[in-house]
């Protein structure tokens, strides 16, 4: 448990959203509410601008109209107490390969305050199954291995808002199983957590709601009964107008 939780909040709300880059629009006038304890996938294609929506939600970056709401506060309300309530796994896995999985954890452990930081990161390296492998350098790991401690990386300081870009990318199936079966788990305890990713597959099942994006604005997927890939296929063609 984190030596300080932060503020807490059961929703998360964004009201005319919008990004820019120069004279790109990544988002657009993005208007979206996620619960506690809602799963939901970000769906579209590459450049629709998923990622910059989770980017704005993690407060690395900043809105260029519009505002995201904390449980009705702002990030600039909040301030740095915004962050000790949100975990983010991007691209990016943010592990140093010249320490051991046990070191990583310790150091971004510390770096969020974590209290009874021995049974915390115990706790994690047996939620990714890495308790074997807790002595070893994380250069060694495959990429699968590297993402379950990533996760558990990202999990560590119990967060609130937690944000997935690609997380499927690269795993095998018993990784994707374990990746799974811990959001499952998670949304169960009330966590909000988003996914922005390619693989319906491994989403199928899994999400409670999906969200489509394309060209920055927004809009939930077809209602039916079909897969999500075909829901997400219906919603594209769609009038977006």
């Amino acid at each position: 448990m984190a030596s300080s939780a932060g503020p807490d909040f059961d929703i998360v709300e964004t009201r005319d959203l919008s990004r820019f880059y120069g004279r790109r629009k990544a988002l657009a006038n993005v208007s979206l509410s996620f619960k506690a304890g809602e799963l939901v996938a970000l769906f579209g294609p590459n450049g629709a601008g998923k990622s910059t929506f989770l980017g704005v939600l993690s407060t690395l970056l900043r809105p260029s109209a519009g505002d995201v709401t904390y449980g009705g506060r702002t990030a600039q309300d909040l301030g740095d107490a915004a962050r000790t309530r949100i975990g983010l796994l991007g691209h990016e896995l943010f592990l140093y390969g010249d320490l051991t999985a046990r070191e990583n954890l310790e150091f971004f452990g510390r770096l969020h305050g974590v209290t009874d930081l021995d049974a915390r990161v115990g706790d994690a390296l047996a939620a990714a199954r890495l308790e074997a492998r807790g002595g070893d350098r994380v250069a060694s790991f495959s990429r699968g291995l590297r993402q379950r401690l990533a996760l558990e990386r990202a999990l560590l300081h119990a967060p609130r808002l937690l944000l997935l870009d690609e997380p499927f990318t690269g795993l095998d199936d018993e990784s994707a199983e374990l990746l799974v079966a811990r959001l499952r788990q998670l949304g169960g305890r009330g966590t909000i957590v988003l996914i922005a990713t390619h693989d319906f597959d491994s989403a199928d099942g899994l999400v409670t709601r999906g969200v489509c994006f394309r060209n920055g604005r927004t809009r939930d997927l077809a209602a039916g009964s079909g897969t999500l890939r075909a829901r997400y296929r219906a919603t594209l063609q769609e009038d977006w107008t």
